[in-house]
């Protein structure tokens, strides 16, 4: 059974930093395509970075500079360093998951269908 269990969000001033990370369970971590969305209310969906099986990574253009994933196969942990943060970061976090695959066709496109599981989400605030 496939697990996703997001942690380390919370409230931070403008400019400051957190991150947040994603406990995996139940599949072959290292074959897998692993990403981070985010949502704000109101809004969609949005994808923030994603990490291939081969260890591509791709960024949105609003995390670029700024946002880092990366992963521990050894941990099964996905982790995103968001660095700069500003109030229009303030979201609501996401994992997800491909297991047993890569993130293609879509990569470097960040695109939810790509994705089969989901965790329940972490929340970041950032205050002005």
């Amino acid at each position: 059974q496939v697990q996703l269990v997001e942690s380390g969000g919370g409230s931070v001033a403008a400019g400051g930093s957190l991150r947040v990370s994603c406990a995996a369970s139940g599949y072959t971590y290292s074959r897998s395509c692993n990403g981070w969305f985010r949502q704000a209310p109101g809004k969609e969906r949005e994808g923030v970075a994603a990490i291939d099986s081969d260890g591509s990574i791709t960024y949105a253009d609003s995390g670029k500079g700024r946002f880092t994933i990366s992963k521990d196969n050894a941990k099964n942990m996905l982790y995103l360093e968001m660095n700069s943060l500003k109030p229009e970061d303030t979201a609501m976090y996401y994992c997800a998951a491909r297991p047993g695959g890569g993130c293609r066709p879509f990569f470097p496109s960040l695109v939810t269908r790509t994705y089969n599981y989901w965790g329940q989400g972490t929340q970041v605030t950032v205050s002005s």
